[in-house]
């Protein structure tokens, strides 16, 4: 039997196909690189990049409700139900409860009255809010595949019920990068009762460099969380130390794309560099006017937090970040939209933390000429029930078959409804909008088409919008 050859430990064909294959792959890597082939390797930094097309907006701010907001007792104004409170009615549901074919009445607990131009009802809830209704498009047909909190949080940030996909504010600065080398360019800012559930997932990177992911800035201390440097290390100490990294990340690796994710965490190494600075500087309201804070409702108990957090995203907008999303609700039960037992007392409560801030935002970026270029989101993971969840009280089930969420500024037409759920708000009967087609309308406002920016992955061009062609909402752009 012939002897067994063995280099380092290995096999004669290991050591041909790891040295002799290896240079053969080195050079198809190169020939492909020039064809740009690993663009998307390329890419893993946020320095800003054109739109394929001409865009509308440049920034998106999306308020999340967390919860579930009622759509029946906020914009979608549904009359008949009125005089039917306490009534059982065959209506089908399907929420946290399960699905169900009748239920007891809930009359909306709030009155609705006109506004604006175009007319619009919006409750009683949002007195401030009510006056911009000639700025807003409403979407009263929304629909989600999951009435469950963690699935349809996931649905509604990433596309996909399951975890481990990017989010939206991760897609829009793969797509565009940022215009502020010195800040993230996916921002969260949470509610002060935590975080939502599924936590991170909601704001993660997924398959994408680290780059990509949302960074939570705090509106109290230190706004970025472990951002100072260790003891000992100077700012010249840190600067050196980068500009090693670099050179050696230049001189021993000859292709970026078979080390992008040393390329990924050196970039976000240095980005945290540059927070040091430009993070404090951000939050600061020191130079904000007695009457902008006031219009903002900072400073007063019930909306001082929400209205720092809505300041806070107009000088983040000011400063080049792309995507900011802000929490209303956080933890669980009554810290959150999710009204099971006392729907007046927590929406009333929500609705008073983020009405008069709200408001503001939309002012204040119209004012300032902002709003054009900045599409503001508003709404939750879904909608509420007509009928009760138990045998007694006010509280509503979860709703994700019709629910209203509406959009603002970015190039979007003011003072338009789009769609229509029953008489009794429990299911969506006029132009179905799925979550899918608001990302594809986000998208399309940036510049681009939602159906072809992808994200090579795992053999497959990934997309924010799926596999099949989503059509954005017309109807809403001016």
């Amino acid at each position: 039997m012939p002897p067994q050859h063995n280099f380092c430990g290995r096999t004669r064909r290991e050591f041909l196909w790891q040295a002799g294959a290896g240079f053969g792959a080195t050079a198809l890597a190169g020939l492909l690189s020039k064809d740009g082939f690993f663009s998307s390797a390329d890419a893993s930094t946020l320095s800003q990049r054109p739109a394929p097309s001409a865009a509308k907006a440049k920034s998106i701010i999306f308020l999340f409700m967390y919860g579930g907001p009622s759509h029946i007792d906020t914009f979608d104004y549904k009359p008949s139900m009125i005089g039917m409170d306490g009534k059982t009615v065959a209506v089908k549901t399907h929420g946290r409860g399960g699905h169900k074919n009748s239920g007891r009445i809930v009359e909306p607990r709030w009155k609705f009255r006109q506004y604006g131009e175009c007319g619009k009802w919006v409750s009683d809830l949002f007195p401030h809010l009510a006056h911009h209704v000639d700025d807003i498009a409403f979407l009263h047909s929304m629909t989600a595949e999951s009435p469950i909190h963690g699935s349809a949080m996931l649905m509604m940030n990433s596309g996909k019920l399951q975890s481990g996909s990017p989010c939206l504010g991760s897609w829009v600065n793969y797509g565009l990068g940022s215009e502020n080398s010195n800040l993230p360019g996916f921002v969260v800012m949470l509610d002060p009762s935590g975080g939502p559930i599924s936590g991170a997932k909601n704001w993660s990177n997924g398959y994408m460099p680290a780059t990509y992911q949302g960074t939570v800035f705090r509106t109290a201390g230190a706004p970025i969380l472990d951002l100072q440097s260790p003891r000992g290390m100077t700012r010249e100490l840190e600067r050196d130390l980068l500009d090693a990294i670099s050179s050696a990340n230049g001189k021993h690796l000859a292709l970026r794309a078979d080390n992008s994710e040393l390329a990924a965490r050196i970039a976000s190494y240095e980005l945290a560099y540059d927070m040091q600075v430009s993070a404090p500087e951000a939050v600061n309201l020191a130079d904000e006017t007695q009457a902008t804070l006031d219009l903002y409702g900072v400073g007063k108990q019930t909306t001082n937090d929400f209205g720092t957090r809505c300041l806070l995203a107009r000088r983040l907008v000011e400063r080049g970040v792309r995507f900011i999303q802000l929490y209303s609700g956080g933890s669980h039960n009554d810290h959150n939209w999710d009204a099971h037992g006392d729907l007046v007392l927590n929406h009333n409560k929500h609705a008073g933390a983020t009405d008069q801030p709200i408001a503001a935002l939309l002012a204040d970026l119209k004012q300032r000429g902002l709003l054009e270029e900045t599409l503001v989101v508003w709404g939750g993971e879904f909608g509420r029930q007509p009928t009760a969840e138990y045998s007694k009280g006010t509280g509503r089930d979860h709703n994700s078959a019709g629910f209203t969420m509406w959009m603002a500024g970015g190039g979007i037409r003011g003072g338009v409804s789009v769609g229509q759920t029953d008489e009794l708000g429990s299911r969506a009967i006029e132009h179905e909008m799925h979550v899918k087609r608001l990302h594809a309308t986000v998208l399309s406002q940036l510049g681009f088409d939602p159906n072809r920016l992808s994200y090579f992955y795992n053999g497959l061009d990934q997309k924010l919008v799926g596999v099949e062609h989503v059509e954005p909402i017309r109807d809403i752009v001016a």
